[in-house]
């Protein structure tokens, strides 16, 4: 088997080139190379071919697989194409390792060859011989092999390509799958530009017109005719490609616009958003603003962005909000030292009331305010119990302010039981000062 491949291998060699030097001799106008091609096709195998296959149960096996092709054609010379296949068989491949049938399984085939034929591309007709070298999966199972077949491609218009093929494929992993035939019908489509060669008669020298710079272009029609250019341009290169000669472009390496002297549009405050798009063009901004700084409504020296409070001016420490008076803030601080709850209990006792009235007062006069409400207990007891009372009493704070008439939406509550101490929890006045409920006033 080895002896015959290499003989056949040394046949197909010597066929290319007989075929090569048969066409330089000949004196024949140049033949085209094949267009890229990318097609599908039909393929039947004939597995009859593995009665010397040492697979067990296969002796005698006369079933065939059907399936389907993609494959891609290149011309590597004007006699010389390139092709690889990726074939899909469907059969029972079980029946070949086990001699016993089982469900139908895909095999998996990748193909590359070399294809020649004796006659140019361009013929309706033209056979070509194939050879090349394969791999393939078959149920899991990996293989290799070598076709070797022929071939006649219909070629119509070298845009679209019928082909019919035959191959023996001389298996080199016989335990995996014997030697087998294939049979293929399909077709193939130009996807690159069809090139189309004109012969033109000879002129003679004497009528040729001067081209100094060998662009094309006569030096009587040419505008620079010491430099190679391009004929839309007068024959005057333009190496960025924005249709304005090198000669007037004040940019010439780097794509712009005429009414910028051939400069891309300027960037005046180098902000990345160019002059036509910027609404702030010698001010550095953000594309989401057209290119001007983030706006800063109330005019308080911080911006939108920031500002809890954009339309109304206010300092940068209570984040562009109007100061609370101090005052304000020191009544809200004091009514919270006198909140006094029931020992263990989230009830607020009756000398609670005055603090918590006070609180509701201003925060009516005052819409915009809102109150957070955090409450503390001591290190006493079970950690986790501590925080939902210190969690209830702040609660119980806000559902009073609630029932005065206050928005929910102004107020939050907050527990941290014995987090954050004010006091020496050793003794019992630091205990008694750390058992709190703080308020936060704030308004934004």
């Amino acid at each position: 088997m080895k002896q015959k491949l290499t003989l056949l291998t040394i046949v197909f060699f010597l066929a290319i080139e007989v075929v090569a030097q048969n066409h330089k001799k000949s004196g024949i106008a140049p033949a085209q190379k094949k267009p890229s091609l990318f097609g599908i096709a039909f393929n039947l195998t004939d597995f009859n071919a593995l009665k010397n296959s040492n697979i067990p149960g296969t002796l005698g096996l006369k079933n065939k697989g059907a399936g389907v092709s993609l494959y891609y054609w290149k011309g590597l010379a004007p006699f010389i194409d390139f092709s690889t296949r990726l074939n899909g068989i469907f059969y029972n491949y079980s029946a070949l390792y086990s001699g016993t049938p089982g469900k139908t399984e895909i095999g998996i085939e990748l193909e590359p060859t070399i294809n020649i034929r004796p006659v140019k591309d361009e013929n309706i007709f033209a056979p070509f011989l194939t050879a090349g070298a394969g791999v393939g999966l078959y149920s899991n199972h990996p293989g290799a092999y070598v076709p070797l077949g022929a071939g006649i491609q219909l070629n119509a218009s070298s845009v679209t390509y019928f082909f019919l093929q035959a191959q023996y494929k001389w298996s080199i992993t016989p335990k995996v799958l014997g030697n087998n035939l294939f049979y293929a019908v399909g077709f193939a489509q130009n996807i690159g530009s069809k090139k189309s060669k004109t012969m033109l008669p000879a002129v003679p020298a004497a009528l040729v017109a001067k081209d100094t710079d060998n662009d094309g272009i006569p030096d009587e029609a040419d505008a620079c005719p010491d430099v190679k250019g391009i004929a839309s341009l007068k024959g005057c290169p333009d190496a960025d490609g924005d249709g304005i000669t090198d000669k007037d472009d004040k940019c010439p390496d780097v794509k712009g616009l005429l009414k910028y002297n051939g400069c891309p549009i300027p960037d005046t405050d180098k902000d990345g958003i160019n002059d036509e798009e910027d609404k702030c063009p010698e001010a550095a901004g953000l594309a989401r603003y057209q290119g001007c700084p983030v706006p800063d409504t109330d005019k308080d020296g911080i911006n939108d962005e920031e500002d809890k409070c954009p339309a109304v001016p206010g300092v940068a420490a209570n984040m562009g909000c109007p100061e609370i008076n101090v005052v304000t803030v020191q009544k809200i601080n004091k009514a919270a030292q006198n909140i006094f709850f029931a020992t263990g209990s989230s009830k607020l006792l009756p000398k609670s009331t005055a603090a918590l009235n006070g609180v509701a007062v201003i925060l009516k006069a005052n819409a915009d305010y809102k109150v957070e409400v955090d409450g503390y207990t001591d290190n006493k007891g079970d950690a986790a119990k501590n925080r939902v009372l210190s969690e209830t009493r702040a609660n119980a704070v806000v559902a009073y302010l609630i029932n005065k008439g206050i928005d929910a939406k102004r107020l939050t509550a907050a527990g941290f039981g014995d987090e954050n101490p004010v006091a020496d929890n050793a003794a019992a006045a630091g205990r008694a000062k750390n058992r709190r409920v703080e308020m936060k006033v704030q308004n934004y």
